[in-house]
């Protein structure tokens, strides 16, 4: 705590020390208060300032809250209420430091300088999204999963203009097609059984900021229907309601399949599939950027190692060329939850190639698995129906690998989030 007698002395405290917090009188010698809280919401905006002033001048009491002060105090006063101010004040500006210490953090996390490579692929792929980030123009990124579709996205987002707006995720894959458009659009209360209250759909709660549709591929042609019209309008109504709302969202979309392929199979608007491809960015699979294996490998080792709390081991020459080998067909996830399995089986000072461990004799069981001939033999043999033949195979597929979904979803050729839900669907 530090005391001043003028506000000439009060600047030079608050220059040389750590202050939380400002309590000064408007009348002061040499510098009046009114420009000791000039200057500390110049150099500090955020440090809390009460101001204390005379009865009769609560007009200037008013000026000082207009250019910042947090509360003002009228002499005389009781000790209780200076101290109900301070703590007050002292509270919001700690809630403050920590909101944007963790909007910090999730800038830091989601800048494009966290997407790890220097590969001529992954190069080209910042270049075109941080071009498109400044922009409300709709993505579309494409590529396979795990490789990076969503931080892409956010990273988009938080380098926009719409940063400090929410960003929001739908995962098409994820939502039963019956939930799609209640969760997109929201409804009104009474719009169908169980609608006990108004809700609001993601359009609406990502209102000033980015609605990231995830695995749009596997959204249900009538829910197309809609977003095509707000991609158009810029507006929709919630189920069973009659207002019309304004969207003023911007759309990046995502997927993992060929959309142009399910348009000529009629699964895919081909109006709205060109609604969204209006800039597409393609990020490639990590078998075709393995010179930013190594790269990556070191990122997720510095990770692992902080929330560890441990020295960063280094990479064998031997295990690095492992690495780089395998094809990574679950890309830079499979990547990352292998590397997370070496830092805890590695106990010193470097991970070896026998503390990476990989699916390959798994996939290498599965190759000699002839699926042509087996299938006719389980339907002839046991009178299978298809509902049966997919239960079986995803039963099969799950034992195999030790009940690991994000394993048994690359075998069986599906996202995780589709595996999860068939299983949900077989369980009920």
């Amino acid at each position: 705590m530090h005391e001043a007698v003028d506000g000439e002395q009060a600047i030079d405290i608050f220059e040389n020390e750590m202050i939380h917090l400002v309590i000064t009188d408007l009348k002061l010698p040499k510098i009046n208060g009114m420009d000791v809280l000039n200057f500390i919401k110049e150099k500090d905006p955020e440090i809390p300032v009460i101001v204390i002033t005379a009865y009769g001048s609560i007009e200037n009491a008013v000026r000082a809250i207009q250019k910042g002060a947090f509360d003002y105090v009228t002499k005389p006063f009781k000790e209780e209420k200076l101290r109900s101010s301070i703590i007050k004040a002292l509270k919001i500006s700690r809630l403050t430091s920590e909101v944007r210490h963790l909007r910090q953090e999730i800038e830091d996390r989601y800048t494009f300088k966290n997407i790890v490579g220097d590969s001529p692929k992954i190069c080209d792929v910042l270049k075109l999204a941080g071009s498109v980030s400044n922009t409300d123009t709709t993505v579309l990124i494409t590529g396979e999963s795990g490789t990076g579709k969503e931080l892409l996205s956010r990273a988009t987002h938080i380098n926009s203009p719409r940063s400090s707006g929410p960003f929001l995720t739908v995962n098409c894959a994820a939502i039963p097609s019956t939930l799609q458009e209640t969760e997109l659009f929201g409804y009104e209360k009474g719009a169908f059984t169980g609608a006990h209250k108004s809700t609001k759909g993601k359009f609406e709660t990502a209102s000033g900021g980015t609605l990231f549709l995830d695995e749009i591929g596997d959204m249900k042609l009538d829910v197309q229907a809609k977003l095509l019209r707000i991609l158009e309008t810029r507006e929709f109504e919630r189920i069973g309601g009659t207002k019309t709302i304004k969207a003023d969202v911007r759309i990046i979309a995502a997927t993992n399949k060929n959309l142009e392929e399910m348009v000529e199979e009629k699964l895919f608007r081909e109006d709205l599939f060109y609604r969204i491809n209006v800039f597409p960015v393609h990020i490639p699979p990590l078998r075709e950027r393995k010179q930013d294996i190594p790269k990556l490998s070191n990122h997720f080792i510095q990770k692992f190692s902080k929330a560890f709390g441990r020295k960063p081991p280094e990479l064998s020459d031997k295990a690095i060329k492992k690495l780089t080998q395998y094809p990574w067909k679950g890309n830079i996830r499979e990547l990352k939850n292998v590397l997370e399995r070496a830092m805890i089986l590695s106990k010193g000072s470097q991970i070896t190639s026998h503390h990476v461990i990989l699916n390959e004799s798994q996939e290498k069981l599965f190759k000699q698995i002839n699926l042509d001939s087996l299938i006719p033999l389980i339907i002839n043999d046991h009178g299978l129906s298809l509902d049966d033949l997919e239960s079986y195979c995803i039963n099969y597929a799950m034992k195999t690998l030790n009940n690991n979904v994000s394993r048994a979803a690359r075998f069986l050729g599906l996202s995780r989030a589709t595996l999860r839900y068939r299983l949900e669907k077989m369980n009920e």
